[in-house]
């Protein structure tokens, strides 16, 4: 480790042209188009139904004048048996298939390009949605089972210099069902049953709070996929409001926070977010995200050659994390196209690693999965948005 200044950062931007600081809400906003897609209902007037919970479904059954029991069909169908058109569902009678075929639409994913690792047997997928807009999603195999890493948004506005995902800006968010196709589409093209989430794809999760908070509460549903909620890791660049407004969901999700940087200057310089929520208020919402659920916080910090990569960065982290249940995620920055950031070598990474545990530091590095099919979010994203440029 070198002790080496910051260099300018021709990615930096403007916090207000990403910040949003006259929006009301917490959120920074819903995309460039302004579209929430949180009731989705398509030009041809049909509705989303694979984002009603059970309570909602009960109730459109009551509208249709059925019984409260074909609520229930319907949501496993949609959930557990990922149906992908009412045609499936043969224990529900023609003509209220007829009826929910003519009103309701099942949400779904098609995979526009899919990669498959020679290394690792990772798969990264492209999926094109309903509008055309494409997100990715990377299958990754461990010890412990398979591991979906889903996005949230098409696109994203947080500006970070490090991130393909942010290049081309945001369109919008995605709805809970289209959240959600990711994980049926991907199980039902893999065979495989995936046991982990982590919302760390393309787009900022709490910039799509409801979208996000519903597809948890849907795919953990004990009648539908029944997926563990410990289970699910989400992944936030430091919407500060957002980790409050989710410490009152009481859901005991692992908590993500990316971090990159030990002081303000250097964060902000990387992460415009940080103008608006800086460092030390980032560390107080995740301590108090600690307390509430008592779910140890993970810290993710890509190393930057000659940016956050100094014997000082180190000292100044070990301050900052002493006091809290923490574990360090060291991942040397992914290069990609049109950005002047680079990776440390492996000798100073590991360097860096061991000088933070000598500190006492519960850290470790990312074990890098699919790099021959460039599995870091939004590259290949990147690339279809290029060619059709």
């Amino acid at each position: 480790m070198d002790d080496k200044g910051l260099k300018d950062n021709k990615n930096s931007i403007n916090p207000e042209e990403k910040a949003g600081a006259d929006k009301p809400s917490f959120c920074i906003g819903v995309g460039n188009d302004g579209l929430n897609f949180a009731n989705l209902t398509l030009e041809n007037g049909k509705k989303d139904i694979k984002a009603l919970d059970l309570v909602e479904l009960k109730a459109l059954m009551s509208e249709m004048k059925q019984p409260a029991f074909r609520a229930q069909q319907i949501f496993k169908w949609l959930h557990k048996e990922c149906a992908e058109s009412f045609d499936e569902m043969t224990n529900l009678p023609l003509t209220l298939r007829k009826q929910l075929d003519d009103n309701f639409v099942i949400i779904s994913a098609a995979i526009e390009k899919k990669l498959i690792s020679e290394y690792d047997n990772t798969v990264k997928y492209l999926f094109r949605l309903f509008d055309g807009q494409c997100i990715e999603s990377v299958l990754m195999q461990y010890k412990y089972g398979y591991s979906l890493c889903v996005s949230t948004q098409a696109g994203c506005k947080m500006g970070c210099a490090f991130c393909a995902s942010t290049k081309n800006g945001c369109v919008r968010n995605l709805s809970a069902s289209e959240i959600l196709s990711q994980v049926y589409v991907a199980e039902r093209d893999t065979g495989v049953r995936i046991s982990h989430i982590v919302l760390m794809g393309i787009g900022e999760p709490l910039d799509n709070y409801d979208n996000v908070i519903k597809f948890i509460r849907l795919i953990t549903s004990p009648d539908g996929h029944n997926l563990s909620v410990r289970n699910i890791t989400l992944s936030t660049c430091g919407v500060v409001p957002g980790i409050y407004a989710l410490i009152k969901e009481q859901l005991p999700i692992t908590l993500s926070v990316s971090l990159h940087a030990s002081n303000d200057e250097k964060r902000s310089a990387i992460m415009p977010v940080n103008r608006k929520w800086p460092i030390r208020e980032v560390i107080k919402a995740s301590k108090a995200y600690y307390e509430a659920t008592g779910r140890r916080i993970s810290f993710e910090y890509a190393l930057v050659k000659g940016v956050n990569d100094t014997k000082t960065d180190a000292d100044e982290l070990a301050v900052l994390l002493k006091d809290l249940n923490c574990h360090i995620n060291l991942i040397p920055v992914n290069e990609i196209d049109k950005s002047e950031l680079k990776a440390p070598n492996k000798e100073n990474v590991r360097s860096f690693q061991d000088y933070l545990s000598q500190k006492g530091l519960n850290i470790t590095v990312r074990r890098t999965l699919g790099s021959d099919i460039n599995a870091s979010c939004g590259q290949l994203r990147s690339s279809v948005s290029t060619e059709v440029e």
